[in-house]
């Protein structure tokens, strides 16, 4: 593996299994500059500590794939936990259009075992740090309803990523409302309000479960468009979220009727395997 790490023209790289011991390696620990890494089931647990030891090194192993790589993808690990460990590593690729993890990091099994440890400021510094980011699954979102992200990080990922076009992450919805009042009024989201957003046109919530009155499925429509202007569907297994996607359309069919506005950038629907 040593040897593959050295390999001029590797540009994409698919890892099943642990890193190799670079402490009885006699090749300089240099990385090609990869495009694509993508790290099967169980390769995570290796190679993110290792990538974050090498990140300090005086040798600057990772110059250039730091800066080369586009996509990373960890397509099944069902017992990775993303938290703030995950994220700051991922950070320092800071030129990823794709990062993917997924599909299965919660329990199946509904025990409560949601795998999903970032709040609203680790989402805020991951997208702060990955401004080129198109395409970003954390994960399918489960039916917890545990995670400490709310809302609030889909504004900073609007905000922040603006080129989106794909999104799957887990927020809590149990105070939605309260959240997406925050969003409109809170001082501490004023910044972000005056900022352009994204032209994200599908939002898919998965098993989030949601929980809304008559009053409430028009407040979350109306809060959704602000968050994503270019928002065509919000779908969820919910009946509650398909609810809402149908007072969506009717609110942004009336926007468009009654309000004249220039027409949003066109988006490529190219959803990543979740």
């Amino acid at each position: 593996m040593c040897h593959l790490i050295q390999l001029p023209h590797l540009h994409t790289w698919a890892l099943g299994g642990p890193p190799p011991d670079y402490s009885t390696s006699p090749l300089p620990l240099v990385f090609q500059p990869l495009t694509e890494f993508t790290l099967l089931e169980g390769a995570i647990h290796g190679w993110f500590p290792l990538l974050k030891r090498l990140e300090r090194c005086v040798s600057a192993p990772l110059h250039r794939v730091k800066e080369s790589l586009r996509s990373l993808r960890t397509p099944h690990s069902p017992d990775t936990i993303i938290g703030a460990s995950f994220s700051s590593t991922v950070q320092m690729f800071r030129n990823l259009a794709r990062l993917n993890v997924g599909p299965c990091c919660c329990s199946p099994s509904g025990n409560g075992q949601c795998a999903f440890k970032l709040n609203d400021d680790d989402v805020t510094e991951l997208v702060k740090a990955l401004p080129r980011l198109e395409y970003i699954t954390l994960g399918r979102p489960c039916p917890e309803n545990t995670c400490a992200t709310t809302v609030a990080c889909l504004l900073s990922i609007s905000v922040r990523c603006v080129k989106l076009k794909s999104l799957a992450i887990h927020f809590n919805t149990t105070k939605i409302i309260d959240d997406l009042r925050n969003i409109t009024e809170g001082p501490r989201l004023q910044e972000l309000r005056s900022l352009p957003r994204c032209t994200l046109s599908r939002l898919d919530t998965f098993q989030i479960p949601l929980s809304l009155d008559e009053p409430g499925l028009e407040t979350g429509a109306d809060g959704v468009i602000n968050i994503f202007p270019s928002v065509k569907y919000c779908t969820g297994y919910d009946e509650t979220w398909r609810e809402l996607n149908r007072r969506l359309n009717v609110m942004r069919t009336q926007r468009d009727m009654n309000v004249p506005c220039a027409p949003p950038l066109s988006v490529d629907l190219d959803f990543p395997f979740i």
